[in-house]
């Protein structure tokens, strides 16, 4: 079997709207004949359906001009289109008016067709989270997961997994084939443009080193400054990030000003990955976040650098496991979390005698990508 080239997989899908709207014709189109027999039929006048050729020729004059272009060309070209055709001949001929009937059914299919559409484009724009959602739990973080996540056709892609997981495929064995031939495809195209240089860590990469990144599946080529870019190459949907900020207001009340700065920082979507991690593994984000407003400490200092405040204490809120902080009876210490981070200068009291160590962090870039999951899970 060849390979199709972009765009050819999804061409049913393009034309799914008109084909529902003749399904919808073929329904009414039944309907009447059906009722037109059972007429004849208790009159004793029962007449049978006129040859297929002949009604053919007859019904392709009949409907010029009363059905929308799209849907009379798929109607004329659709498999059963000469027993429709012999219907709508034996119903004209049993003297149902043709130029009443059919402009009512075709504002039907007409109705029944631009629902679909709105439906399909709805579902594309809302229906690829489940699908961000296994691609971060399936490929590691860089070039393919970004490139797949980047594509003009990533609607398309999503609901052609959806197509193939419905069929019983499991797309994450897919997903882990694809993943090492698109590593090859990345390679080979980049040692033809760069002459085999090795890929550079991106400056954002290395100041995010630390404790926002430990644990986290982060790319080298990492750009925070590019927000919509790095929320894609950390996959998480604008389903689940609207939600995750959602979250930090409803756990910070009348701290409306704060949570926006939060959320406007640039790191934020360093802690939108960390809970989405926490979600797939089904933490509580709520409890966690809870946290923010039992320790207040984040709201002393500069006014000017409460976001960044703010970034530190979420990320040690959602990291201190929940058994800590009840067993303790204490919060986020936002001192602490300031003298941990590798891009905020440790205070005096951080760096006096017998002030405890920074916690080791090996930053996920620093480590061999992980090995894409295999099984499915969900």
């Amino acid at each position: 079997m060849g390979t199709p080239t972009p765009g050819e997989p999804f061409a049913e899908a393009t034309s799914e709207a008109v084909q529902t709207s003749v399904m919808a014709m073929r329904l009414v189109m039944a309907i009447a004949d059906a009722v037109r027999r059972h007429k004849q039929e208790q009159e004793g006048k029962e007449e049978e359906l006129p040859p297929a050729k002949e009604a053919v020729a007859e019904a392709a004059v009949g409907i010029k001009g009363m059905l929308a272009t799209d849907i009379s060309a798929a109607l004329t070209a659709s498999a059963d289109w000469p027993q429709m055709a012999q219907q709508l001949v034996a119903l004209r001929r049993a003297g149902v008016d043709m130029g009443d009937f059919l402009p009512r059914v075709g504002d039907l299919a007409v109705t029944v067709r631009d629902a679909v559409a709105t439906n399909e484009a709805r579902v594309k724009r809302e229906g690829t989270g489940q699908w961000e959602k296994l691609l971060r739990e399936t490929l590691p973080a860089g070039p393919v997961r970004e490139a797949i996540l980047s594509s003009p056709l990533w609607p398309d892609i999503a609901a052609t997994m959806g197509r193939l997981e419905e069929k019983g495929v499991d797309v994450r064995q897919v997903l882990v084939a694809a993943h090492t031939e698109g590593v090859g495809v990345d390679q080979a195209v980049g040692r033809v443009l760069s002459a085999g240089e090795a890929p550079a860590t991106s400056k954002d990469a290395m100041l995010s080193y630390g404790p926002l990144t430990t644990g986290l599946d982060v790319p080298r080529n990492f750009a925070h400054s590019d927000r919509a870019r790095a929320l894609r190459q950390l996959a998480i949907s604008p389903q689940e990030n609207e939600r995750y900020m959602r979250l930090v207001r409803e756990a910070m009340p009348g701290r409306e000003r704060e949570a926006d700065l939060l959320v406007a920082a640039n790191r934020w979507p360093l802690l939108a990955a960390r809970m989405a991690r926490m979600d797939d593994e089904g933490k509580p984000l709520g409890d966690h976040l809870a946290r923010l407003m039992k320790d207040t400490s984040w709201e002393q200092g500069p006014g000017t650098q409460v976001g960044s405040r703010l970034v530190l204490a979420v990320n040690d809120a959602l990291r201190k496991p929940l058994a800590e902080s009840a067993a303790t009876g204490t919060g986020v210490n936002t001192a602490a979390a300031r003298a941990r981070s590798s891009t905020v200068g440790p205070t005096k009291a951080a760096g006096a005698k017998g002030a405890a160590p920074a916690e080791a962090a090996v930053a996920a870039h620093r480590e061999a990508a992980p090995a894409p999951a295999r099984g499915k899970t969900r």
